[in-house]
């Protein structure tokens, strides 16, 4: 099933032209827009790029360096292979090397690197933009118990061939620790927009995936 949204190639072609880079960048928006639509997927895909970059715009006066956290977005998924260790690893290093070869200053892809590590999510970020970006990232686990529903149904989608127990008792796991957490929420816009609805949403899903 195709997916209701595609990337924005006009917002793409604008950050591009703000980071400094050679050329219209469209061969890497290609590549984007070829992975986020890749059928296996059901969550990751272009229609989340697109709602992460609308809580950004929602969320401009969090962060320090805003084109680096939406350079971030767009890249954070581009590798995604259910129950894989090292996407955020390998969608890190195609961020770096794609930005570095089109002209992006070293620091900058560097920088941007880093934060798509981040939305590995395995640590609590303290530094701002990192904070921003996984609060984005995380804000889904807030939204409506409809929308959580349905992204908790997509990401069962994403890992259909696992068995049932094995993954229920996995997905239990991950959303436990979100709970643990003194709080989900690293920046006070989240914060105080996600946090409880999040607490309610990942306590009921917990419930409903028998722990």
């Amino acid at each position: 099933m195709p997916h209701s949204e595609a990337l924005d190639r006009e917002r793409w072609a604008a950050l591009w032209v703000r980071l400094g880079a050679r050329g219209d960048g469209l061969s890497i928006f290609n590549q984007l827009a070829a992975a986020y639509a890749d059928p296996t997927r059901a969550y990751h895909t272009a229609e989340h790029i697109g709602d992460c970059l609308a809580q950004l715009d929602l969320s401009r006066s969090v962060g320090a360096r805003l084109d680096e956290v939406e350079a971030a977005l767009w890249f954070h998924d581009a590798v995604y292979l259910p129950g894989s260790a090292d996407n955020e690893a390998r969608s890190a290093h195609l961020a770096g090397t794609s930005l570095t070869g089109s002209g992006v200053p070293v620091s900058a892809a560097d920088r941007i690197a880093g934060l798509v590590l981040a939305t590995s999510h395995l640590g609590i970020p303290s530094e701002t933009d990192a904070a921003l970006l996984c609060d984005i990232d995380l804000s889904i686990l807030g939204r409506s118990r409809e929308i959580f529903h349905r992204f908790e149904q997509q990401i069962r989608r994403e890992y259909s061939s696992v068995p049932e127990f094995s993954y229920r008792s996995t997905r239990s796991e991950i959303l436990r620790g979100f709970l643990r957490r003194p709080c989900i929420y690293q920046t006070g816009y989240f914060h105080d927009r996600y946090e409880a609805p999040a607490r309610s949403n990942l306590t009921w899903v917990l419930g409903e995936l028998g722990d």
